[in-house]
C-alpha cells in the first residue's frame, strides 16, 4: 500500500448514484481533500489496495458488496481504516440497518444531506481522530 503525500487529506466515497457522487466530491474538494469515487465495495477494496486513504465515506446500500461488506473486509484487513469511516444510507427505517450502523459506533450522515451536513461530519470525524 501507497503512502499518501504530506499533509494530503484523501478520503474514498463509495457512493453508487452520481448526483450524490458529484456533490460529495465538490463539497470535500473545495474542505481540501483529494476525493476518490467507488461505485461499490468491490471497486473500492481494488482502491484502498492501490492507495492510503485517511477516511472512508461508505453507502451501505451499494451493488455487488454494500456497504457493511465493505466494512467487515475493513475491520479484517485493513483495521485502522476501519475506525476512520463515516456510514450514509436513505435507508434508516430498516432495523437491520440501524442495528449495523450503532454495532459499528461509526459516525452517521443519513439521506439525503446537505452540502454543509457532509462538510459537518467530515470535519468532527477529522477532529476526532487526529
Amino acid at each position: 500500500m501507497k503512502t499518501p503525500g504530506i499533509n494530503v487529506k484523501r478520503i474514498l466515497v463509495v457512493e453508487d448514484e452520481p448526483a450524490i457522487s458529484q456533490v460529495c466530491l465538490r463539497v470535500l474538494t473545495s474542505e481540501g481533500f483529494e476525493v476518490n469515487i467507488a461505485v461499490n465495495g468491490k471497486v473500492a477494496q481494488d482502491m484502498i489496495e492501490e492507495k492510503q486513504y485517511n477516511y472512508c465515506l461508505i453507502d451501505i446500500r451499494t451493488p455487488q458488496m454494500n456497504g457493511k461488506e465493505l466494512y467487515q473486509w475493513l475491520k479484517e484487513k485493513h483495521s485502522q481504516l476501519a475506525g476512520k469511516v463515516i456510514l450514509t444510507t436513505g435507508d434508516v427505517v430498516g432495523g437491520d440497518t440501524m442495528t449495523f450502523i450503532e454495532q459499528t459506533g461509526r459516525p452517521f450522515l443519513p439521506k439525503p444531506f446537505t452540502p454543509d451536513e457532509l462538510i459537518t461530519i467530515v470535519r468532527e470525524t477529522w477532529k476526532k481522530m487526529k
